[in-house]
């Protein structure tokens, strides 16, 4: 780091003290001011623990603070600033956004690049990596707004014969401020299937049948707490991944046609199996 100023967006990986890289642990630790972005990502309260006690501490950076970034930069200008990010910093466009800034208001702005759970999950599945279309976010529905945008690109992807990486909300307020409540896999099928309804017109009988019963019978793996010691896969119908239990942090993986081997890798973490 030396005695320069500017922002560094350091990846923390899957976030836990012993899976940093050495340039990481190195330029958190050198920062006068550290921050800890808070509403992309939760993580356990034992696992903050001992980053805390590795990298030093920390103020955490929720929503507002990172997308206006006005004290963020403005301490950038004149100090070493170190946004701690969990998996790869520039896998949101926010942190991405943020890079643009510093650029436009001649900050200093370093990447130290970390794990992303895109390589974590498309590794651990068993599926190519090649073969995965546009990722997609359940968000929490509000009241009766309820978006199908994360349908139709699923959809699209199976149109094209890819897979799709399903990220769940983390924050049922919608503000990227509040308390952290991660999406359950009972939730997220409830919302799967509120959106299925939607694009098939709702289920009277004028609904779209096909649709329906196609989503019920779709093949999903559970991912759950990627990247830790106590990380699992499952996979079964939407029904069965309804009552899925355990772990914190979910996301779902939702597969396009499979080529012989992915068949054999997914068939590991089958219910029952």
């Amino acid at each position: 780091m030396g005695d320069e100023s500017g922002l560094w967006l350091i990846g923390l990986g899957p976030g836990g003290a012993d899976r940093l890289t050495e340039q990481a642990v190195k330029a958190a630790q050198q920062a006068d001011y550290r921050f800890l972005e808070g509403y992309t990502a939760l993580l356990a309260p034992a696992t903050l623990s001992s980053l805390e006690e590795k990298l030093g501490t920390w103020q955490l950076l929720m929503r507002g603070g990172v997308e206006k970034p006005v004290e963020l930069l403005s301490l950038a200008t004149k100090s070493k600033v170190a946004l701690l990010v969990v998996g790869d910093p520039l896998q949101a466009t926010t942190h991405v956004d943020l890079q643009l800034r510093c650029e436009a208001e001649n900050i200093p702005c370093h990447i130290i690049h970390g794990v992303s759970i895109t390589t974590i999950v498309t590794g651990a599945v068993g599926l190519q990596s090649y073969r995965f279309g546009r990722q997609a976010t359940f968000a929490y529905p509000f009241g009766d707004y309820l978006p199908t945008s994360p349908l139709e690109i699923i959809l699209s992807n199976k149109k094209s014969n890819l897979h799709s990486l399903v990220l769940l909300d983390l924050d049922p307020s919608g503000s990227g401020e509040g308390e952290q409540s991660p999406m359950t896999p009972a939730i997220a099928i409830d919302v799967l299937r509120r959106m299925s309804e939607k694009l098939a017109g709702g289920a009277g009988d004028n609904a779209n049948v096909t649709l329906l019963e196609e989503i019920e019978h779709w093949k999903i793996a559970l991912c759950s707490d990627m990247g830790t010691a106590e990380e699992y896969i499952r996979v079964g119908t939407p029904s069965q991944v309804a009552l899925m239990q355990g772990g914190r942090i979910h996301c779902l993986v939702i597969p396009a046609t499979l080529h012989e081997m992915e068949a054999r890798a997914l068939a590991r973490w089958s219910q029952g199996s």
